[in-house]
């Protein structure tokens, strides 16, 4: 017997029912995908949909060499010329942002852009954390002013309520300043941690000298004490920086939005200028981060397009859905609304009728396939989950009627005419709504 080829490590299945392994299904995230389309464009964003694959060199000039993400977690490959080397997508902002500038899309407006797509990354697959995994992301770009920073602020606590998770997660913000102050900092940081490098575990020290920031983000117990005696970066912020991160905490504290300043919150990745924030909950447990973002004002000009003062996020979406799943509200409705069953000779072909008849109507309607008994045929119906029964035999043939049972609620069970089936079905609807 030839053996069964299994997925990709790390890499899931979306079922219509749960797994034993990954609980979500594929009607969860339908229900999802539907509330973030609605939500993006109640505050005028647009989608943007860009391949998964791309040029190496785009999350190398992105993202940063020296990342662990370009370092050692993204796929890449050359292609059959042997002369290109690609990358499955490891995060969407850069590649949203190529787009923006080979197609010229901020040349008479600023832009408000979302994007949701699966994005890749090798690395240890764990509850929440995934290879293949996917990610909603906002960006709004050519907007320099600190309103834009709390806005979408705004538009994330606006999507938790709508999720009803609103309470299971906190805001955590930081400003990491403009490129001179970081460089600063930056030098300062690394003579500290010279000093207590022999107390450094192995990739504290391995980003010493190549991104010491992410030193400071450091989950191992043994070095928080080192970490928060750090030097901080927000004394090292001028004028400018300040006042821009006094705004934006005062639009957080006028809009009625908690938050919990958090020095040593940098985000993986280099971009990021100003404001950076994250989402985190203790619900997860090591996966704390639900969402994260911030400003990256200098991005656009490294991709070859014009300086643009930039501010985005992203949310797993595996990661989120997991916490909506235990805590939150999201209807996930995937049940028919109608099981229509037939017995009898020119049954089947008279139930198809009846059927279109109803999807036409706006009804969700699953037909039972082949015959058999109606008993086992109600077996099929009670398992579907559907509301309602609809029953050709052979006297609903003969005179033009239909039987319907009401599944799920007390209405029972009648026979009426074909022409008052879907008044009837609307009138059960309404009486139990």
């Amino acid at each position: 017997m030839s053996q069964k080829i299994q997925a990709v490590k790390g890499m899931n299945d979306l079922l219509p029912v749960e797994q034993k392994d990954f609980k979500l299904t594929a009607a969860f995230w339908q229900a999802f995908e539907n509330t973030v389309q609605k939500w993006a464009k109640r505050y005028g964003y647009r989608q943007i949909r860009t391949p998964i694959v791309e040029q190496t060199g785009l999350f190398v000039r992105s993202i940063g060499e020296e990342t662990d993400v370009v370092g050692k977690e993204m796929y890449t490959f050359s292609d059959s010329n042997d002369r290109l080397s690609l990358s499955l997508r490891p995060e969407g902002t850069a590649s949203c942002l190529r787009a923006v500038v080979e197609h010229n899309l901020t040349h008479e407006s600023p832009q408000k852009l979302w994007y949701m797509g699966p994005m890749f990354r090798r690395e240890r697959p764990q509850k929440g954390r995934y290879r293949q995994f996917h990610q909603v992301g906002v960006e709004a770009l050519g907007f320099d002013n600190v309103q834009i920073d709390a806005e979408i602020i705004a538009m994330c606590v606006d999507l938790w309520r709508e999720l009803g998770i609103a309470e299971f997660l906190t805001l955590e913000i930081n400003c990491l300043g403009n490129r001179e102050e970081r460089a600063a900092h930056r030098s300062a940081l690394v003579a500290y941690l010279t000093e207590h490098e022999a107390a450094l575990d192995e990739d504290s020290r391995r980003r010493l000298h190549t991104n010491p920031l992410r030193v400071l983000d450091t989950k191992n117990p043994d070095l928080q004490t080192i970490a928060n005696q750090a030097p901080r970066l927000a004394d090292y912020l001028g004028e400018q920086s300040r006042e821009h991160y006094q705004q934006f905490k005062a639009l957080l504290d006028g809009l009625g939005i908690a938050y919990v300043e958090n020095h040593r919150l940098v985000r993986g990745l280099d971009y990021y200028n100003h404001t950076v924030f994250e989402w985190v909950t203790d619900k997860l447990g090591a996966q704390a981060t639900v969402c994260g973002g911030g400003r990256y004002d200098g991005l656009m000009a490294e991709l070859g397009g014009k300086d643009t003062p930039s501010i985005g996020f992203a949310m797993g979406v595996e990661r989120l859905l997991l916490l909506v799943r235990e805590y939150g509200s999201l209807h996930a409705d995937a049940v028919p609304d109608v099981f229509v069953m037939q017995q009898g000779e020119g049954a089947a072909l008279q139930a198809m009728k009846y059927a279109a008849l109803l999807r036409e109507a706006g009804w969700d309607v699953l037909q039972f396939s082949g015959g058999g008994k109606l008993q086992k045929q109600f077996k099929h119906a009670d398992k579907s989950g559907a509301r309602f029964a609809l029953i050709v035999a052979e006297q609903e043939l003969a005179d033009g009627s239909v039987t319907l049972k009401d599944l799920r609620g007390n209405s029972g069970q009648t026979t009426v005419s074909a022409d008052a089936m879907i008044s009837q079905l609307e009138q059960w609807q309404q009486k139990d709504n």
